[in-house]
């Protein structure tokens, strides 16, 4: 059995971070504690993270050092508008097919996602997010949308912060609208109709988070505003 290298150890501890979301966008990776962590030099964890930097999860600045690498707002757009486009076709196609035992099993996910928001976690609400849809798209009987749905879920993984984590209320509404497709799907509703709440269900997500963003960009020129005419004066 081979043994995992150092420079390994330190890639998997920092990916691992960075997944789970412990390690958030814009993170500083200072590598003496993170190899005093794992009782070895800085020199596999400076490999460690060269890889992650190959990989596009972390960035390099001068006079800053290496960080988690920011999610690009276009990014996450252009994923979501592809994902809502092929997991609304995925979904309708399957529809069809969908067995009562399914709808049971995604009716639980959805309810334990209901449960959930009490004490809200996003990271776990989008794990059981991902489940919930996986039950409806997976039937989908052409191979090629599936690929793409799946590519895109990966993707999102690598853009690694949940939605909801920017967005908690938006996470009520996900739960309603997943009640309403599993309802849709139970009534043998027409495909086109599946198809449309499917989509729309994943594009009011985008909706929400880019109407934070924009609120909060201008939240921020706003105090920049405040504190240069402050300065003056």
């Amino acid at each position: 059995m081979s043994v995992e290298s150092k420079s390994e150890q330190a890639y998997r501890l920092i990916r691992g971070r960075i997944d789970d979301g412990q390690y958030v966008p814009g993170y500083r990776l200072v590598l003496a504690p993170i190899a005093n962590e794992l009782g070895m030099s800085v020199v596999p964890v400076r490999e460690a993270i060269r890889r992650l930097e190959a990989e596009q999860l972390v960035t390099f600045e001068r006079n800053v050092g290496a960080q988690v690498a920011l999610i690009k707002e276009t990014e996450y757009l252009h994923t979501m508008q592809t994902l809502a486009l092929v997991e609304g076709a995925a979904t309708a196609l399957a529809a069809p097919d969908i067995s009562e035992d399914q709808i049971r099993r995604a009716r639980a996910v959805n309810q334990t996602m209901r449960e959930t928001l009490d004490a809200f976690d996003p990271q776990r609400f989008t794990a059981l997010n991902l489940e919930f849809h996986s039950v409806l798209f997976e039937s989908c009987p052409n191979p090629h949308i599936l690929d793409l749905v799946h590519r895109g879920w990966n993707r999102m993984k690598v853009l690694r912060n949940s939605s909801f984590s920017f967005v908690p209320g938006r996470a009520q509404e996900s739960v309603d609208e997943h009640e309403r497709i599993l309802d849709l799907i139970e009534r043998r509703a027409p495909v086109a109709e599946i198809e449309s709440v499917a989509r729309a269900h994943r594009t009011a997500t985008l909706d929400a988070v880019l109407a934070y963003s924009d609120e909060h960009r201008h939240g921020d020129a706003h105090q920049h505003g405040e504190a240069h005419r402050s300065t003056a004066a």
